[in-house]
């Protein structure tokens, strides 16, 4: 995993900062409008618009650094499996007999970025899609066409 990755999660975190810090400070002015409880003018909203914005980017940033330490995968002779997760671990298993087709994607922040991610489809249930952000485009690439071979040997040592 390339280690640009936590700057494209740093960079959505900053971008939800955004819209959390606007949110509340228009709750802010319309909560001083309809009240006397806050009394500043348009500086308070601004202020808890800042706060609020600056406390939600600190937190994408511890988010993104704690995720890219916690997130791996191994390429297994049967499986490819997946560890990730800060607060909540989560641990996936994808034996290859399962897998339906492989995609890499390119989001603009990833091209500009340089990064790709990988996203494995499942048969059997719903949303059953896992994803390897932070590739380079090579990696994806290579991964891909490794993931497809081992399904379709997969695929025939089932059949037999």
């Amino acid at each position: 995993m390339a280690s640009t990755v936590r700057l494209q999660w740093i960079v959505r975190s900053v971008v939800g900062a955004g819209f959390i810090g606007a949110i509340a400070a228009g709750i802010t002015s319309v909560i001083g409008a309809v009240t006397t409880m806050l009394s500043g003018g348009i500086r308070t909203p601004a202020t808890v618009g800042g706060a609020v914005f600056g406390l939600v980017v600190l937190l994408g940033i511890v988010r993104a650094v704690l995720l890219y330490r916690s997130w791996t995968y191994v390429v297994r002779p049967d499986s490819l499996y997946l560890s990730r997760g800060v607060f909540t671990r989560v641990r996936t298993v994808v034996p290859y007999v399962r897998v339906q087709h492989v995609d890499t994607r390119r989001s603009p922040l990833e091209r500009l970025l340089g990064l790709s991610t990988l996203v494995v489809y499942t048969a059997g249930s719903r949303g059953a899609d896992v994803r390897i952000p932070g590739l380079t485009p090579g990696g994806a690439s290579t991964l891909q066409q490794r993931l497809e071979r081992l399904a379709i040997e997969s695929e025939e040592a089932d059949a037999v």
